[in-house]
């Protein structure tokens, strides 16, 4: 397993504010409560993402905040990869397995979780804010068919 964990470059964990962004005291009540379930989750501090340029369609001007972002290497991706095969996925409601598509053409496997509480650190009667999770694994790799195999290996639940 721990030869396997080298093959993996990183993993990026992300996640959009979206219409949360627009409600009053965002910034000092909302983002806060966002950033400790990020750290909790990830083991580390979220960059947080500002808006590169203004979109009047979606209310979004110019350096404001429209998501928070983790690269992990090292140990605490191995810990993390962990955590979302044995802890994470089991407990998203009617899983059944990853989708192949979710492997990309450059063997990046992309992960979208609903929301944070299924991670065992998340406490459900004390999280304020719910927020979708995104999760991209980056293999050494890169080929598709390989990538796969080394998910397998890996013990990732991807559908056959």
């Amino acid at each position: 397993m721990e030869g396997l964990m080298k093959k993996i470059e990183k993993i990026v964990v992300g996640s959009g504010v979206g219409k949360k962004s627009q409600e009053d005291h965002f910034e000092d009540k909302m983002l806060p409560e966002m950033e400790s379930d990020f750290a909790k989750i990830t083991g580390q501090k979220p960059s947080r993402r500002p808006a590169k340029q203004s979109i009047a369609g979606f209310k979004i001007r110019e350096g404001q905040i429209v998501g928070l972002k983790v690269t992990l290497r090292g140990k605490r991706m191995r810990d993390f990869l962990n955590k979302v095969i044995n802890l994470a996925l089991p407990r998203v409601k009617d899983f059944k397995g990853l989708d192949g598509k979710n492997v990309d053409m450059n063997g990046n496997l992309n992960i979208g979780l609903k929301d944070q509480t299924v991670f065992p650190e998340i406490e459900l009667e004390k999280t304020k804010v719910i927020f979708g999770v995104q999760i991209t694994i980056v293999p050494r790799i890169k080929i598709r068919e390989a990538a796969i195999d080394l998910y397998r290996k890996l013990g990732v639940p991807l559908k056959k």
